[in-house]
């Protein structure tokens, strides 16, 4: 990548991976109304699901983020999200405002998951620990 695209890549991460740190913390900090709020929909064994949603958002989030096993950590947040969305945004069963609000959530998520798609395909870029550890790019000149 050549030019600003390495800092693209770097930014589009931060801003990929920010909803899901936030959401992961919001969750450790509020856990009771958040299980309260998976119980009203329908879910089963919260504690276990609402500690492994945490997991998920916040290691996949953090390694997204620094760009750390990037593919993997773009990968357990796809995991999380495709259930998540199923679960949580079905807008196919309501009406009106609420469906339409619903409706807007679910594909705010298909767009993450689009972004969390070309981490997972083409990893974390040129600004990230991964990109550290494999050495000199192939398109950099290596250094003398």
């Amino acid at each position: 990548m050549n030019g600003n695209g390495g800092w693209l890549v770097l930014v589009g991460r931060i801003l990929l991976c920010s909803i899901f740190l936030m959401s992961g913390a919001n969750k450790i900090f509020r856990w009771s109304s958040t299980a309260a709020y998976m119980k009203s929909e329908g879910m089963f064994a919260v504690p276990f699901f609402l500690l492994m949603a945490i997991l998920f958002e916040v290691a996949g989030g953090l390694m997204v983020l620094l760009g750390f096993r990037g593919k993997l950590g773009a990968w357990l947040l796809i995991v999380f999200l495709i259930p998540t969305t199923l679960i949580f945004h079905d807008f196919w069963t309501l009406e009106g405002q609420e469906a339409q609000m619903q409706r807007i959530q679910f594909m705010k998520n298909l767009a993450i998951l689009g972004g969390l798609c070309v981490v997972a395909a083409h990893g974390s870029g040129r600004y990230s620990l991964d990109a550290r550890s494999t050495g000199p790019r192939r398109d950099e000149a290596p250094s003398r």
